[in-house]
């Protein structure tokens, strides 16, 4: 708490003893982190995957978000980063909870997934070191070393592409 509210002070350029007022409503009351995935799907149903460097496992590009943009505009910088493929994010496929839907976290995360168009603006990779691969997956040739936080979402993706389903929350 202590490093954090120096931090905020000096990045804001508020006096520290304004800050430590936010000490015990704020700093003190821990709460889920926000992530999200990007699933996006092209004009031929395929999704857009990353086999990720730390578990070996395909996945949704995403991450966590950065403060000051929003979920979408997280989800998006996230695919371009990992993948290199700009991509436009067209529906809320959902807000997950870490605890329900198969993710292997030491933390609570709040996990924003967004439908996403590709742009067709390509470039490369900033954060090439945590894929070891990408590939556009049809829906019934996924591969089947998918992470387990995205088993379920990856299906909830390709119902909201069809429209058959209204975003997804979990209850």
């Amino acid at each position: 708490q202590n490093l954090a509210i120096t931090m905020l002070a000096f990045a804001t350029g508020e006096q520290l003893d304004q800050i430590e007022l936010l000490r015990a409503p704020i700093f003190a009351r821990p709460t889920p982190l926000t992530t999200g995935c990007a699933a996006v799907i092209d004009d031929d149903g395929r999704i857009l995957l990353i086999q990720r460097a730390d578990n070996k496992m395909w996945a949704m590009p995403g991450g966590a978000f950065e403060v000051g943009e929003t979920p979408a505009e997280g989800a998006m910088r996230e695919a371009l980063e990992e993948t290199g493929v700009g991509c436009q994010a067209v529906a809320l496929v959902g807000v997950f909870d870490s605890r329900f839907c198969g993710t292997t976290s030491r933390h609570h995360l709040y996990q924003f997934t967004f439908l996403c168009k590709p742009t067709g603006a390509t470039t490369e990779a900033s954060h090439g070191h945590e894929v070891l691969q990408t590939h556009w997956f049809a829906e019934g040739e996924l591969p089947p070393n998918i992470d387990p936080g995205h088993i379920t979402r990856i299906p909830i993706a390709f119902q909201v592409w069809r429209g058959e389903s209204p975003a997804f929350f979990d209850r």
